[in-house]
């Protein structure tokens, strides 16, 4: 029996029951495929569910997501993090909607050219929604296949021959399922620490497991140590509401409210006073505020501490709006201004 029977016989008794899913054979809703694998990506299973369940019953189409306002897109992905992935979700809606009739693209190819679709996703697409015999490898497909086959070479160098060898075992017929196996493989069995090898179809195919040396796989590149930037944020209150900054639209947590702060710099300590009067968006007195805010981002750690000032009249500030202070979950507030609103919040 092959390696791709194998899988398929085992997803078939065992593959998780998930909401963007449909059968085992059967095709599934391309909406709802590139829906979830455009929130899945640097996100957990377990994260998205709620999210993409929330997204179907506000946007049941990909026509009604791309007649949404953005901001709207953007206050409900609040907590999901990477936000170009929520703007970038804004504008493919609006392409599939207006040039392609509101029908998701059959080929690779074609989805490869939508905004924010890189070939993972216009593989899984192609490949889950459509039955194209794509090659799909994600973070799970990579750790299985680079265990049965043993490879060797340090990512992200290693990503062309555990790609190379996914292809030579994807089947022609039922190639979704067979990346959907792959991945509940990989996230259920063939995990990265302690991997459930009694459990798993393919452990008599596993050069790995013949080796016993599973966990060595795959081979990574040493991290690099993240760097941390420090900065101060400001809490301004008036009658209730709290002044809010509306960020650049293009750049990191683009279009997203957030606190008005100074730079995010690599520092060894805070700005000091003098520095961070100069970034203050009013004149007001202004006082430091116990406590620090941490945030880790895909490159950098952040830490945060805040100075607070109650003003004298809500000032008009360019990109700034203000909001109610009771009701700060309404505005979508990326996970980071948060934890920074939490020290506000106490004090």
């Amino acid at each position: 029996m092959s390696i791709a029977d194998k899988l398929l016989n085992w997803y078939d008794a065992n593959r998780r029951h998930l909401p963007w899913r449909s059968a085992p054979g059967a095709y599934a809703e391309p909406y709802h495929v590139w829906l979830s694998e455009i929130m899945l990506q640097q996100t957990t299973v377990a994260t998205v569910k709620s999210y993409f369940e929330k997204f179907l019953r506000r946007w049941p189409t990909v026509t009604a997501l791309a007649d949404a306002p953005l901001d709207d897109i953007l206050v409900e992905w609040a907590g999901l993090g990477y936000y170009a992935r929520a703007r970038n979700l804004h504008k493919c809606a609006g392409v599939v909607a207006t040039e392609h009739g509101g029908q998701f693209p059959r080929t690779e190819a074609e989805l490869r050219a939508l905004p924010g679709v890189g070939d993972y996703t216009a593989a899984a697409i192609a490949a889950i929604a459509f039955g194209e015999s794509a090659v799909v490898v994600d973070g799970n497909v990579e750790r299985v296949v680079s265990r049965l086959f043993r490879i060797s070479d340090p990512l992200p160098a290693g990503k062309k021959p555990i790609k190379a060898r996914t292809a030579e075992i994807t089947p022609k017929q039922r190639a979704g399922d067979f990346a959907q196996a792959m991945m509940d493989l990989g996230s259920g069995v063939c995990t990265p620490k302690k991997p459930k090898c009694l459990l798993c179809p393919l452990n008599r195919d596993c050069a790995a497991k013949a080796e016993g040396d599973m966990e060595a796989y795959p081979v990574k590149a040493p991290k690099k140590i993240k760097p941390t930037r420090r900065a101060m944020s400001f809490w301004l209150v008036h009658d209730g509401h709290l002044l809010l900054e509306r960020r650049p639209p293009k750049g990191l947590l683009g279009a997203m409210p957030g606190l008005f702060s100074t730079p995010w710099v690599e520092r060894a300590d805070f700005p000091t006073k003098p520095e961070w009067l100069e970034h203050v968006p009013t004149n007001d007195y202004w006082k430091p505020v116990e406590g620090l805010a941490k945030h880790t981002f895909t490159h950098f750690h952040l830490e945060t501490q805040l100075v607070a000032a109650k003003a004298s009249a809500r000032h008009n500030v360019e990109s700034g709006f203000w909001h109610p202070q009771d009701k700060l979950e309404d505005v979508g507030l990326p996970t980071v201004f948060r934890k920074i609103a939490a020290l506000g919040d106490s004090k």
